[in-house]
């Protein structure tokens, strides 16, 4: 039987179904659930879902979820790479694994549980054959670079979640097309959970935190910052419409050596389609490139003008 006192600094392992239950199930049963005064909030369970290879972008998604919680509440991580999100050819095998250091980083954030499954835990019957699909929003973008990844993050998301069964969810705003197709299948298949996004953390020199950034050597991890440079200048083109804004990141990647860019493109944040050449509004500034053999995201928030500067 898993024991674990309430004001442990260091998260409680589980790896199989059986383990994540009891720890529920003592969450639930070691109170106090009641809130502890008039101005107290009830504790709820949140989960922040992670591929491991943890960072500070990750803890500071797991801080905030202690937040969400509350002092009453439980914390889940979740540390499982997915191989339904992995198309062939892609670095599965290659993806950085460390439980024991991630453990230790999750000491003291706010972390309760880590649920650590291997795949024939969340997969018994091995690969699963009903998944979900992301429909159009899976189609375009990382979709169309990645075809089926984002039916493997949702269908293994969604299992999670089942199997946590948290109150609310917290994922990484760095990962914006992801972010979307979380929220909508949330809505569209009435699950029963909130889901908050967090901003991106970064790099002082403005170069998204990743577990992929251990890959880059370290002249590539000195153009990797071109991303992010490419996205603040099409944020600060944006009083010359969409095309300003494309065109002004555009030359920041042209002009950035060894980095190929995979897509950029100015979306609608709700539908992920490309914006009217007049759009005016809130829009996304995506960009996928590869660095050397590294491939990166990044994303900015946009306010395209409506009076557009010639």
């Amino acid at each position: 039987m898993i024991t674990q006192t309430r004001d442990t600094r260091t998260p409680l392992l589980v790896r199989t179904r059986s383990e994540l239950r009891d720890a529920q199930m003592r969450w639930a049963l070691g109170g106090p659930i009641a809130p502890a005064g008039p101005d107290a909030a009830p504790g709820q369970r949140a989960v922040v879902m992670t591929m491991g290879a943890l960072h500070d972008g990750h803890l500071e998604l797991v801080r905030r979820a202690r937040e969400e919680a509350g002092p009453n509440g439980q914390v889940v991580v979740t540390i499982f790479v997915n191989p339904l999100q992995f198309a062939a050819g892609e670095d599965l095998d290659a993806y950085p694994r460390d439980l024991d250091g991630d453990i230790a980083k999750l000491a003291g954030v706010g972390a309760d549980v880590v649920f650590a499954p291997t795949p024939d835990v969340v997969y018994p019957d091995g690969d699963p054959v009903v998944r979900v699909s992301a429909g159009h929003i899976g189609d375009v973008l990382e979709g169309e670079h990645r075809p089926g990844h984002l039916d493997g993050v949702l269908t293994v998301v969604l299992k999670l979640m089942h199997l946590v069964r948290p109150d609310v969810a917290l994922f990484g705003e760095k990962d914006a097309q992801q972010l979307l197709a979380v929220r909508r299948m949330v809505r569209d298949l009435e699950v029963s959970v909130d889901v908050v996004g967090v901003p991106t953390v970064r790099e002082p020199d403005g170069l998204a935190l990743s577990s992929r950034n251990a890959y880059l050597s370290a002249d590539e991890r000195q153009r990797a910052p071109a991303l992010s440079r490419a996205l603040r200048a099409g944020a600060a083109a944006a009083d010359r419409g969409a095309d300003g804004v494309i065109n002004a990141a555009r030359q920041v990647l042209d002009g950035a050596e060894g980095v190929v860019v995979d897509y950029l493109a100015l979306v609608d944040p709700v539908t992920v389609e490309a914006v009217a050449d007049d759009f005016s509004g809130h829009a996304l500034l995506l960009v996928a490139a590869r660095v050397g053999s590294t491939r990166l995201i990044d994303n900015q928030a946009v306010e395209v003008s409506s009076e557009v500067q010639r």
